[in-house]
C-alpha cells in the first residue's frame, strides 16, 4: 500500500517535460492542408529524421507514421504542404500524438473529433 508521503510526491513532481512545453503549430484551416492524396511524401529531416524519409500514401501505415510526424514536429509552413486534409481526415482516429497536439487540433478543428 502507498503511504501518503509518497502520493503526495508523485503529485508534487517538480520535474518538467519538454512535451508539456514544447510549441505545436496547426494552420488556421483545414483547407489549408495542401499536400498529395497519392504517390508519396517526402519529409524533411526537420520533420523526420528516422532512416527512410519518402513514405508511400497508398500505404496505411506509411500514413500513419509520415502524419504524425508532421503534426508533431512539422511547423505550420511544413504541415500545410506534407498533408493532405481528406487523408488527415481518414487517418486522424489512428494517430498517435500527444494530447497537447491533439487538443490542439480538436480545438481548432471540431470536424477532427467526430472522424
Amino acid at each position: 500500500m502507498e503511504s501518503m508521503t509518497e502520493a503526495t510526491r508523485a503529485t508534487e513532481d517538480p520535474r518538467v517535460f519538454y512535451r508539456d512545453i514544447k510549441p505545436y503549430e496547426a494552420p488556421a484551416e483545414l483547407d489549408e492542408l495542401r499536400g498529395p492524396r497519392d504517390g508519396s511524401v517526402e519529409l524533411p529531416i526537420t520533420v523526420y529524421w528516422g532512416p527512410a524519409h519518402t513514405f508511400d500514401l497508398a500505404n496505411e501505415s506509411d500514413v500513419v507514421e509520415a502524419y504524425q510526424a508532421t503534426l508533431r514536429e512539422g511547423r505550420t509552413v511544413d504541415q500545410v504542404e506534407l498533408l493532405n486534409r481528406d487523408l488527415l481526415m481518414r487517418v486522424w482516429p489512428e494517430l498517435l500524438l500527444p494530447v497537447r497536439v491533439r487538443s490542439l487540433w480538436e480545438g481548432r478543428f471540431p470536424e477532427l473529433s467526430a472522424a
